[in-house]
């Protein structure tokens, strides 16, 4: 079977250097350093903590049940803090669980394009995040990629697991040394939640200027499933495209979607989120904000309705802040059948100046009081995360670009 898979994956890597795609994997730097692995963070250089503080990951691991950390492309540290929750290097994963091959490229597709096909070639890293039935973490799982070597290119392949009656809680921080400039990251992830589980999944971006981006990312929700993802990117980085696919399988199962976006100049965002709904009864929730300062934002939703009765929202706001910046707001609605309920609303546009004139009336400068706002325009509070992740995330939006608001 894993011959069968690499064919595919060479073929789809064959197919796509014919059409000059726009990024050439072999500008990228093919010799690494191999990291050891460290059974205490403490050990890690101060500096490197304190990077991965900008992205969320708190190597101190207060509050914390669990954290992984990649560095380049070695893992350097996976351990669980509680009972019932695994996390382990994707590879020991596999030779522990023989039954973890029927999960491993099955959402995701090894030939779904030529980054898919690259990590099924070269990416045997990544981690393995597993909550037993009926188990529900404390505190969230951390997880790190972090990029240290100058123009190097990570590929990851990650596989979540949220069993029946259990809740799951993911942070994901992904980011770079800060005296990295350039590099790549293609990391695939494979999400299931079981029946009657919860998964929240909050990824945050903290790259440097001059670093490419391509997650590709399917999840399965089964009967009485909630999936939450959220996706924070407020630091500059070169070029960021991504599309996870959510699709709501069972019956009364739910997804919902938040993004919060910052556009620095020489940055594309190319984001959007897709749900298909085929469960009975099941619900997806579609929410983004984007800022520009400069930057190419690409704002993408789709709802497919494919069983009657199904119900799904979209909801697309963007915020210029420069006239150099663009946001393209693109919501699709796709109906299958007859009985199916998809909305969804969008709006671009700048700070109104009357709400700039009251605050400054009660005393705030004019930069202060479009701090304010933009504070207001990118709240988390709409992510409906637990309150320990929801201050996690709030601090890391406010390490992430200080000077973004």
């Amino acid at each position: 079977m894993q011959d069968e898979l690499r064919q595919k994956a060479q073929k789809a890597l064959d197919k796509s250097a014919s059409f000059g795609e726009e990024i050439d994997f072999n500008s990228f730097n093919a010799k690494e350093k191999v990291h050891l692995y460290l059974d205490n963070l403490v050990d890690l250089p101060d500096e490197e903590k304190k990077d991965m503080l900008i992205a969320g990951v708190d190597v101190s691991e207060k509050e914390r049940t669990g954290t992984f950390i990649q560095e380049d492309n070695s893992v350097i540290h996976a351990s669980a803090l509680q009972d019932g929750l695994e996390v382990l290097n994707i590879g020991e994963a596999l030779e522990k669980y023989d039954w973890l091959h029927d999960y491993y490229w099955n959402a995701v597709q090894i030939d779904a394009d030529k980054y898919t096909a690259k990590v099924g070639l070269e990416g045997e890293s990544g981690y393995f995040v597993r909550a037993l039935p009926g188990v529900k973490a404390v505190y969230p799982v951390q997880a790190c990629m972090f990029i240290g070597q100058e123009g190097l290119l990570q590929s990851v392949h990650n596989i979540i697991i949220a069993e029946e009656g259990s809740e799951l809680h993911l942070i994901t921080g992904c980011t770079t040394g800060r005296h990295v400039e350039s590099g790549m990251h293609i990391g695939v992830s494979e999400i299931y939640v079981k029946k009657n589980a919860k998964l929240s999944f909050t990824m945050v971006h903290s790259w440097a200027e001059e670093v490419a981006v391509r997650p590709r990312t399917v999840t399965v929700v089964d009967d009485g499933g909630v999936f939450l993802s959220n996706y924070v990117c407020m630091r500059p980085a070169r070029t960021v495209q991504m599309y996870p696919t959510t699709y709501l399988k069972g019956q009364g199962s739910v997804a919902r979607y938040h993004s919060v976006l910052v556009g620095h100049p020489n940055t594309d965002l190319d984001v959007g989120s897709r749900v298909v709904l085929q469960g009975e009864g099941s619900r997806a929730e579609i929410i983004a904000r984007s800022l520009t300062r400069g930057g190419r934002i690409v704002n993408r939703g789709h709802l497919v309705g494919e069983q009657e009765g199904v119900k799904g929202h979209l909801e697309c706001r963007g915020l210029m802040l420069s006239p150099e910046g663009v946001i393209y707001a693109v919501p699709e609605l796709e109906a299958r059948v007859d009985g199916v309920e998809l909305s969804h609303e969008a709006a671009v546009g700048k700070i109104d100046q009357e709400e700039i004139e009251y605050l400054m009336a009660r005393g705030l400068s004019e930069d202060e009081a479009t701090a304010m706002i933009v504070r207001g325009f990118l709240n988390v509070k709409v992510m409906g995360l637990p309150e320990e992740l929801e201050a996690e995330v709030q601090k890391a939006i406010a390490l992430s670009d200080e000077s973004t608001l």
